[in-house]
């Protein structure tokens, strides 16, 4: 996607096919490179380590921090895989956007092209306007 001021107008450009194969792209890899080792590591996380002797302290805590540390990575693991869905649907929905709004947009330079070339509506200014420069 570009931005860019022409002259006086603003106008941005997107890619909408570019942007349809990288939501695609992120999706697919979910599918492919992720999830089948998601569902191994999620049940390799809910494996419960046996409790500790309450006189060996250490390891206590040590079943203590792997125990959150076992939360986090299951955590990690799920928002991962929903956030990469969530992004290439951020995408799809931006893609189709654009393309709606490019849609409208050039619906109405159509209704409005043969008043143009009429000479009735006024073309944009091609030239820079500011200090020094007429309208």
């Amino acid at each position: 996607m570009t931005l860019s001021w022409p002259g006086d107008a603003c106008h941005i450009e997107a890619d909408l096919l570019a942007m349809e194969e990288v939501a695609a792209r992120l999706a697919g890899a979910v599918e492919r490179d992720y999830a089948p080792e998601a569902v191994t590591v999620s049940s390799t996380m809910l494996t419960r380590l046996p409790a500790a002797d309450r006189t060996f302290s250490e390891l206590g805590l040590f079943v203590h921090a792997h125990e959150r540390a076992q939360e986090a990575t299951l955590q990690n693991v799920y928002h991962y895989a929903n956030g990469t869905y969530g992004l290439a649907d951020a995408v799809r929905e931006a893609k189709s956007r654009y393309a709606v709004s490019d849609a409208t947009a050039e619906a109405g330079l159509l209704r409005h092209a043969p008043t143009t070339e009429a000479g009735l509506l006024r073309h944009a200014p091609t030239a820079e306007i500011g200090p020094g420069h007429a309208p």
